[in-house]
Parts: structure tokens; sequence; C-alpha cells
């Protein structure tokens, strides 16, 4: 197969050619789509794959333009480091016949191009003598080659503090502590710590939270053939899956404590031993474990071994809820309606007004997961090719800002802001306290004053004097 590799950066198009010519594909490159265009004339290739940057066009569909112009019949793959799921099911629309966002498995670009060539294998078989073949079909969108668990990142105060942290720590080989809500995307931030050090070394990932003692130990350190009942194979368990990368344990609060003995023997001395077996294995293995409960808190109920808990706590992050990152919530929107789309078959757009509204003034205790599968239902619901509008949205959002907030010991509002509710009259010195106890989260401070958002807005404004 002949395969022009178009792009500026230079390392990057040479490492992509020489992996190529690996897998016997026959590769030219070149810096620009001029360039392109002149190699394009001289002889015929069945695929492009371009690479250069998306955002140096003011819209990346001007380069699909320029593409189309002197491809012909081969197919087009765009990498890119950028581009959002709309856009690319749009240029696949426009011709593209997948995209890819770096970094990811070149196994599945290789995948791609032989499926490419069986495609024009049997266009050529089936197509009528002295005519010409017919085009290479374009990727049905539900194939699109963009990660559906792509992280996003945030623009809010709470999220660039996170994202420094993980910036700090990422690099080194520091155990990390990943705390969180239930729903607030640990593994996530879990994963994009590991990558930051190495986006290829391996990266596996295991649920405490429903683990027995035998059942924890087999996964964490595998097992020998006939050392209990079912173990019918040879089992090779995480920490030699993870070797020379990244092990995440997510719950790790709910491991057995006795498990908790071993991982620390694992982690310390850098070696483990299957269940059944006689000799060591040595790993070199990163740990990074979240949990949505404090570990020192654990410690002291005595749920948690101490020695663990020191040996895991090189370095904290915290992920904030999604309550306290409002600003973050319309790109979190666009991303799981984008992955809904694509699900469904459906393009939806972005929530009207009302429906944004009440989405925003919702206090999301199901954090991330919960707004997912809100979103995923809602684009179910909406009429193709509309935005999400308030009818496609569940009662406990539309109602939740005519809730009274329950007024017991658990609620999060301070005592002073309960007695500001209750007077009735909310004046500017109650907006600022509210303001103050809230961090300037103005969502939680409107719901600290058992007000809306918007309402908020509007008192500021006249509290202040304007129009």
């Amino acid at each position: 197969m002949k395969v022009l590799v178009i792009g500026n950066d230079r390392n990057y198009v040479s490492f992509l050619s020489k992996k190529l010519t690996e897998v016997s594909m026959e590769i030219k490159d070149c810096e620009s789509l001029a360039d392109a265009s002149l190699l394009l004339k001289k002889e015929a290739f069945e695929v492009v794959i371009c690479c250069l940057p998306l955002l140096r066009k003011s819209c990346p569909f001007e380069l699909m333009e320029d593409l189309n112009q002197c491809v012909g019949d081969a197919a087009i793959v765009i990498i890119s480091d950028n581009i959002q799921l709309y856009a690319a099911m749009d240029l696949m629309r426009q011709g593209v016949y997948t995209c890819f966002n770096r970094p990811f498995p070149l196994e599945q670009l290789t995948k791609v191009l032989v499926e490419i060539g069986e495609r024009q294998s049997v266009s050529r078989t089936n197509a009528a003598p002295g005519t010409r073949p017919p085009e290479i079909m374009k990727q049905e969108p539900e194939k699109i080659v963009l990660s559906q668990k792509r992280y996003v990142r945030g623009i809010s105060k709470v999220a660039n503090k996170m994202y420094s942290q993980i910036d700090l720590v990422g690099p080194t080989s520091f155990s990390v502590i990943v705390y969180g809500e239930t729903g607030t995307g640990k593994e996530a931030v879990a994963h994009r710590v590991a990558t930051v050090k190495s986006a290829t070394a391996p990266y596996i990932a295991v649920d405490c939270g429903c683990l027995t003692k035998e059942l924890a130990l087999s996964e964490l350190f595998g097992h020998e053939k006939g050392s209990f009942t079912g173990a019918v194979a040879k089992k090779i368990g995480a920490f030699e899956l993870a070797n020379n990368g990244t092990l995440f344990l997510d719950e790790i609060g709910n491991l057995d404590y006795e498990v908790q003995g071993f991982l620390l023997r694992a982690i310390q001395e850098r070696k483990i031993r299957r269940v059944g077996g006689t000799e060591d294995v040595v790993t070199k293995v990163r740990i990074v474990v979240a949990s949505n409960e404090n570990l020192a808190a654990a410690v002291r109920s005595g749920k948690f071994r101490e020695d663990l808990y020191h040996r895991l706590n090189e370095f904290e992050i915290t992920v904030p809820p999604l309550r306290s990152r409002p600003e973050d919530l319309p790109l979190f929107i666009e991303q799981f309606l984008a992955e809904a789309n694509i699900e469904l078959g459906k393009k939806v757009y972005m929530p009207d007004a009302d429906a944004m509204e009440a989405l925003q003034q919702y206090n999301w205790p199901g954090n991330i997961r919960e707004l997912k599968n809100i979103i995923r239902r809602a684009c179910l619901f909406c009429p193709d090719e509309s935005a999400i509008n308030s009818n496609c949205l569940p009662e406990e959002i539309l109602n939740y800002m005519n809730n009274e907030p329950e007024n017991d010991e658990n609620n999060d509002a301070p005592v002073v802001i309960t007695r500001m509710k209750r007077a009735g009259a909310i004046t500017v010195d109650d907006i600022e306290e509210a303001l103050k106890l809230s961090n300037y989260n103005k969502t939680q401070a409107a719901q600290y004053l058992g007000i809306d958002r918007k309402t908020l807005y509007n008192k500021l404004k006249r509290l202040n004097g304007d129009n």
C-alpha cells in the first residue's frame, strides 16, 4: 500500500514513516499541502495521512477543501492533537475516512490502513470492466477513532489547581492518592498522572471495591495453575502486567486488611509472588490509588494500615466536585453530547438557554458520571437537528431550585446563611458574606441564600446600581 504522510513536525513524521514502513507500507512524506499536490500529480497514493495542525487554519474545513482538491481517490486520515468530536464528524461527512487524536496506539492506525486496503481491493474486484472503481466509502460515524474517554480539560480555578498538581507529580515516580467524591473522574485523573510521564508505558486499573480477599490476591499478584479450586491455568496479575508502568487501584479503602499487608510488601520490596507460586517475580511499578473516603481517618478507625497509608501518601490530588466548577459544565456537556450523538447516530445540539440554566443550577450529587447519564438520556429524547430543551431533562433537575434545602445537621449551608434565608430580605452584606463563605463560588453562594444563580446576578446588579 502506498501512503503519503503530510506534516511539518519532522520528528513525528519520520517516526510515523519508519513505523509504517516496518509493517510493509510504502511511505513518502512532505511538509505542506503544496508539496503534496505536486507529488499527487506524479503518482497515485491509496492513503493520505494529514498531520498538519488544524488550528493554524481559521477553520479545519478549509484544510479539507485543499485536501479534496489534490488527493483524488485516496482515503484521507487526519491526525491531530486537538480535534473535537463534532469537528471530526463534520470532517468525515466531507470525505475524511477517520480521525485520530495524539497520543494513540499505532496499532489502531495500521488496522485502519489494512481496512482501507481491503475495501479498495473489494471495490476494484466488483467494478465492471472498463469502469472507474468506486471511491472508498466514508467511515461510519460510530467508528470514528477518537477516544470516547477523552480527558476534558476544564477552565475553572479549582480545575487549573488540579492540573498544576498533575503536571508537577506526573513526571516523577511518586505514589499518588487521588481523593474525590463518587463520579468526579478520579480514574481519568489517575490515567492523566500516568501519561504525563509516558503515554506508551503500561497502565493497569483494578477496582478494589468488589474484591474478596482471595480474588484480590489473584487479581493483584496472579496465580499458578491448580493453586486453588477453579485455577485451571496460570494467571498473570496486575503487578506483572503493569511492570515498568502504572498500577491504578480504585477504591483502595475497601481492600481487605490482610491483603493490604501483601500490597505493602510488593510496593516496598518491588517483587511479588503469585498465589500458589514458590518464586518471587521482580516488578517495577508506580502506584496510584483513589478513594472517596479520607484514608487518614480510615487509619484512625483501624480500617486501613498506617504503614501502607504512609507508603502511598507521597502526594495527594483532590478532584473537585462538579458543583464547585460551574465554568467547566458546558465543556463536559459538549463532550458527552458528542459521544451520545455518535452512539445514537443523531445530531443534537447544545442545550438552549432554559435547559442550560437548569443544568447550571443543579447540585450534581453524582458529579460528572451523573451529568454524562443525563446528557445521554437527553440526547435520546431530543429530536434530531434540535437543541436539548427543558422537556428532555428529568424532573429532579427542573424542580431542584424550587425545593427548600433540608434543614438538618448535614446541611452544607453555615448557620449564619440559614439565618439570612429566614430573614426574608437579602442585603448586599448578606451576599458578600455568602460569597466569602463559599470562597466566591457564585453557584454555592446562591444555594446558601436559597436563590438561583441568575437571581443572585440580578441582585448584585441592582445592589451595585446597574440597570
